[in-house]
C-alpha cells in the first residue's frame, strides 16, 4: 500500500520536540552516542521533520559554519527505514538551503555514504571516528 513521505522545516515547539525524540532514540538509544554530545548548536540550526502518513519519521538539520553550510543529525525510525524517508529529508534539506550556499558538507555515516552519494556528494578525506561511530566527510560537487 503507498504511503505519503513529507519532510518539512520545523519551528514550532511541538515539532522540534518529535524531531529531538526522534533523534534520542536513533543516536542515543540504538547507536549510544553520549547525549551531550547529541545536543549541541540547536538554537543556531535549521530543523526538519519527516513524517510518513501523519507519523514522525525521521528528522534532520543544517547550520552555517565557518566553512559553509553543513548538513546533520539525518535519523530515521527504525520501523521507517528503506521506505525513502531519508531521500526526502535531502532532497528538503538541500532545498532549503539559501541561494549562496556555495560549500555545503555533511559528517556522514559510513552505512548512509551511498544515500548522500545521489545528491552529488563526495567523500573527502580518510574515514574517521565520531561519537564512537565511523563517518567520512562528505562535500557537495
Amino acid at each position: 500500500m503507498p504511503v505519503t513521505i513529507k519532510a518539512a522545516k520545523v519551528t514550532e515547539p511541538a515539532d522540534l520536540e518529535k524531531v529531538f525524540a526522534i533523534r534520542r532514540e536513533v543516536f542515543v538509544d540504538e547507536q549510544n552516542c553520549p547525549p551531550e554530545l547529541e545536543w549541541e548548536f540547536e538554537d543556531e540550526s535549521t530543523h526538519f521533520l519527516a513524517t510518513v502518513d501523519g507519523e514522525p519519521a525521521g528528522a534532520s538539520r543544517w547550520r552555517k559554519t565557518d566553512k559553509g553550510y553543513k548538513l546533520e543529525r539525518f535519523a530515521v525510525l527504525q520501523k521507517f527505514r528503506g521506505m525513502g524517508v531519508g531521500q526526502e529529508l535531502v532532497k528538503t534539506v538541500l532545498d532549503d538551503l539559501p541561494a549562496d550556499a556555495k560549500y555545503v558538507y555533511m559528517h556522514a555515516q559510513i552505512q548512509a555514504v551511498s544515500l548522500y552519494e545521489k545528491f552529488g556528494f563526495e567523500k573527502t578525506g580518510p574515514e574517521f571516528e565520531e561519537a564512537g561511530i565511523r563517518h567520512y566527510k562528505m562535500v557537495r560537487r
